[in-house]
């Protein structure tokens, strides 16, 4: 099976084909803006999609949706069509299933802070090492003592609990201080202004529901709509590393299928790997170089190959590099290394054409049948097959209504976790300090039988005051329990 792509500008009968059997093999699609990266993307997921593999994109203009809409022909559509000797050339509608963080425009995509976990989320909230360090620890902690964590408001009460008990747990898990808790929480409350708060609960999107066919056999397309969402980089990046992460998790090991299993587009890929910590790039160039053999093909959309790191540039084997601009001497330096980033063809001037393409031209290569790439040539993109631009409203909603997955995520769901049962530990924690502090009272007036006890007693007294006054607090409902169960050891005995 061959995913057409183009034909050489010069020869109609050369056609270039991207193999589906060397999908699996990453790609990716470079280009100055304006220069048809957007188009490029939308034939490759028609082509994926056509053949019966999900796709996966991330919307960053809103200029995607109209993969659920047939084509409207226009004339330069049709004339490139014929000049490349694409016949037939007819409209075609696409089964596409809409996504949004925010639940706007698409149906809500959550997670859990536990499945984000420690690395990830650090790196959302911007936290230093040592920062890092002490929501590690917050991690444990809820681990150790069962504690759910699946959306901010239980981060920030197990934040609060280890606060209170940082003397106990400094012991056992290493220094926690409160100015390290106190900045993860301001982070939190930055994340929280951005619109951070609504990725983090349940239900957590299940990623089968990105594989999904439709009942004739085409792959559901998967458009996240990130125009709002790309208003906050640190966000949406976590968002893909997450995923890719999770993907490489969950999915099996299939080698090198006939077909990619599902094909990922992220557009604006530069906003990855910016300020990305060392340890947690080595992550992703591990997931990106071992992905493929789950049967995953990833393909990054961006201005400038320079914007991905050579470790991770030197896996994508299928490359579509749009025109670039020379402006600069760091342009130029760009451009050679465009250059040499590809199978030299002795009659293409690849640093001469590169600058000279026009819009819907591209210098492709891409993986043969034995892996081996082939040599760059000029393509002319055939046009798509869907409509070019936005989809309309009355489109969009009808999709929604009949999506195969709406009734899933619409409705949001918050159970029991550490939040909730961190509070249950101290209204009982209130309860029992009430009545022990009653107890204590009526002691008072009983004569000691020895020294030691009646010190105990004034002990035991005037730390069920304290537990009482810090109730009222939460953090002090959440300290409550563990005083207690000294204090009324004591009384017991």
């Amino acid at each position: 099976m061959e995913l057409y792509v183009g034909s050489q500008s010069s020869d109609s009968e050369q056609k270039i084909n991207l193999l589906f059997k060397r999908a699996n093999r990453h790609g990716l699609i470079a280009g100055a803006t304006g220069t048809g990266k957007t188009v490029t993307l939308q034939i490759l997921a028609e082509g994926f999609a056509a053949a019966g593999v999900p796709v996966f994109i991330t919307d960053v203009k809103g200029d995607l949706s109209g993969l659920a809409e047939p084509s409207q022909m226009e004339d330069f559509l049709v004339k490139r069509a014929g000049l490349i000797g694409l016949d037939p050339y007819s409209p075609q509608a696409f089964p596409v299933i809409f996504w949004d963080m925010f639940g706007k425009n698409g149906h809500p995509v959550r997670t859990t802070i536990s499945e984000m976990g420690p690395l990830l989320l650090s790196r959302l909230l911007e936290l230093n090492d040592t920062q890092q360090g002490v929501l590690d620890i917050v991690f444990r902690v809820a681990d150790d003592q069962s504690l759910l964590l699946l959306d901010l408001k239980d981060l920030r009460a197990m934040l609060t609990f280890v606060a209170e008990h940082s003397s106990d747990i400094s012991k056992e898990y290493g220094n926690v201080s409160g100015a390290s808790v106190a900045a993860i929480q301001r982070a939190l409350l930055r994340l929280e202004e951005q619109g951070g708060d609504q990725f983090f609960g349940e239900p957590a999107v299940n990623l089968q529901d990105f594989m999904r066919t439709s009942y004739d056999g085409r792959g559901f397309v998967s458009i996240l709509n990130a125009v709002e969402l790309f208003q906050s980089p640190r966000l949406y990046a976590t968002f893909l590393l997450w995923l890719l992460s999770e993907l490489f998790e969950d999915l099996p090991e299939v080698g090198d299928p006939d077909k990619p299993k599902l094909v990922l587009f992220f557009d604006e890929a530069h906003l990855l790997f910016h300020d990305m910590p060392k340890a947690l790039l080595e992550k992703i160039e591990q997931v990106v170089r071992l992905i493929r053999s789950k049967g995953v093909g990833v393909y990054f959309v961006t201005q400038n190959p320079g914007d991905i790191p050579d470790s991770v540039l030197g896996q994508l084997g299928n490359k579509i590099q749009h025109a670039l601009r020379a402006y600069t001497p760091a342009q130029k330096k760009d451009i050679r290394a465009v250059v040499e980033g590809f199978r030299e063809n002795p009659v293409l001037d690849v640093e001469t054409v590169v600058q000279e393409l026009k819009v819907g031209e591209a210098l492709v290569s891409v993986l043969g049948e034995k892996g081996e790439p082939s040599m760059v040539d000029r393509v002319l993109i055939r046009p798509p097959s869907s409509k070019l631009g936005q989809a309309s409203a009355e489109v969009i909603a009808r999709y929604l209504q009949n999506s195969p997955v709406g009734a899933m995520y619409t409705q949001p769901v918050d159970r029991e976790s550490a939040y909730e049962l961190l509070q249950k530990r101290a209204e009982k924690a209130a309860q029992e300090a009430e009545e022990a502090q009653e107890q204590a009272s009526r002691s008072k007036d009983k004569k000691s039988t020895s020294g030691r006890s009646s010190n105990r007693q004034g002990v035991a007294e005037a730390l069920l005051k304290s537990v009482v006054r810090s109730v009222g607090s939460s953090v002090g409902r959440q300290i409550a329990r563990e005083l207690l169960r000294g204090v009324l050891g004591s009384l017991r005995k």
